[in-house]
């Protein structure tokens, strides 16, 4: 059975602890600068009964640290005044011309550290329908689905660890890839978190999902 709406909403409600650190595979006080506040949306769409995640291909930009990765539309806040969710919304609308009005939000995700020094904050929302698609190109080259149920599956994606200079060893999820697009790194790690809220993976998926080897 698919899982509704309502409980979506209200496992990310139970998920939310407002005083919990940021998830982060690296050790307290490694970036020396703060790091940026930025925010993306997780877009569900029910299509034939099935929940599908509507994810982005980013275009090639030299301006853009995640330049051509797939990822959850979203960016970085634009001013102190600017909320998490304000930002999230319109970079959806910047980025894939879906405004706010056809979005309904269910809730929020714990704040997740990234390797370029961004503090995420990801948002969880149903698109309504009608709605209309319209791709900024100089942003994003393509926008598609995957569905939830396949996201879901533990054979679908795979675990390994990197070394970077300066960093310790840390994980990087990568999922196979789905219609030729590969979900990797920091969207991937905030989707197994997501699924582990929804009660779709086990909860070792959540913040470090397995040791680095020996």
């Amino acid at each position: 059975m698919i899982i509704s709406a309502q409980d979506i909403k209200r496992r990310l409600e139970a998920s939310l602890n407002p005083k919990a650190q940021p998830v982060s595979p690296f050790p307290p006080g490694i970036f020396r600068e703060r790091p940026q506040p930025a925010s993306v949306l997780i877009p569900f769409i029910l299509h034939d009964n099935d929940w599908q995640v509507l994810l982005i291909h980013r275009a090639n930009n030299v301006h853009d640290r995640h330049s051509g990765q797939v990822s959850f539309p979203g960016g970085r806040c634009a001013a102190p005044e600017e909320s998490p969710l304000q930002t999230a919304l319109r970079e959806t609308q910047e980025e894939i011309g879906i405004s706010p009005e056809n979005i309904s939000i269910l809730g929020k995700m714990i704040d997740f550290l990234t390797i370029t020094n961004f503090r995420i904050t990801p948002f969880v929302g149903i698109l309504k329908n009608p709605f209309h698609i319209k791709i900024q190109k100089e942003e994003v080259t393509k926008a598609f689905t995957i569905p939830l149920e396949w996201l879901a599956n533990e054979q679908h994606f795979s675990i390994s660890y990197r070394e970077i200079e300066g960093f310790p060893p840390f994980p990087v999820i990568t999922y196979k890839p789905y219609q030729g697009e590969i979900l990797w790194g920091a969207s991937a790690r905030i989707m197994l978190h997501l699924l582990t809220i929804l009660g779709l993976l086990p909860q070792t998926y959540a913040q470090h999902p397995i040791p680095p080897e020996n």
